[in-house]
């Protein structure tokens, strides 16, 4: 597979299941780990979007130690997709507008976490490498994304 097909592969595993885990490190250099919404923006090829608040401690881990992984998975479990990548932080109301659009009514729980509208800020991850899987057929396939 090159790397368009796995990006067709991470657009669909993500309308499927509409949630990943991303992982990171915070500032004492420990994994953090925490299931997230995210969404591509047609046109945007090379990124993966979502949403956090400025003032969630992911968000200062995050401009710290920009590096993460993302991990989508189909919902039978039969595909597997790893996304590595640099995130940047985003605080950009045209660009908030298309992820929302995009998240559509995905972000409930976010909601909870963060009532107010207007504090938010987008986390775009820069794509560097994407690895699928198939365990069941043992097939595996990666990709650097150039840039």
């Amino acid at each position: 597979m090159d790397v368009n097909a796995l990006f067709d592969v991470m657009e669909r595993l993500i309308e499927e299941s509409k949630v990943a885990v991303l992982a990171n490190v915070d500032q004492q250099g420990q994994p953090r780990m925490r299931w997230m919404s995210p969404t591509v923006i047609r046109g945007q090829s090379g990124c993966l979007y979502a949403l956090t608040a400025p003032d969630f401690v992911k968000t200062s881990q995050l401009q710290q130690q920009p590096a993460v992984e993302w991990m989508i998975q189909g919902p039978a479990l039969q595909e597997v997709l790893r996304v590595r990548g640099t995130v940047e932080l985003i605080d950009n109301p045209a660009l908030k507008s298309d992820v929302l659009e995009a998240l559509g009514g995905r972000l409930g729980t976010f909601w909870r976490s963060n009532p107010d509208p207007s504090n938010m800020i987008v986390l775009e991850t820069i794509i560097e490498e994407l690895v699928y899987y198939q365990p069941m057929k043992d097939l595996r396939y990666e990709v650097r994304v150039d840039r």
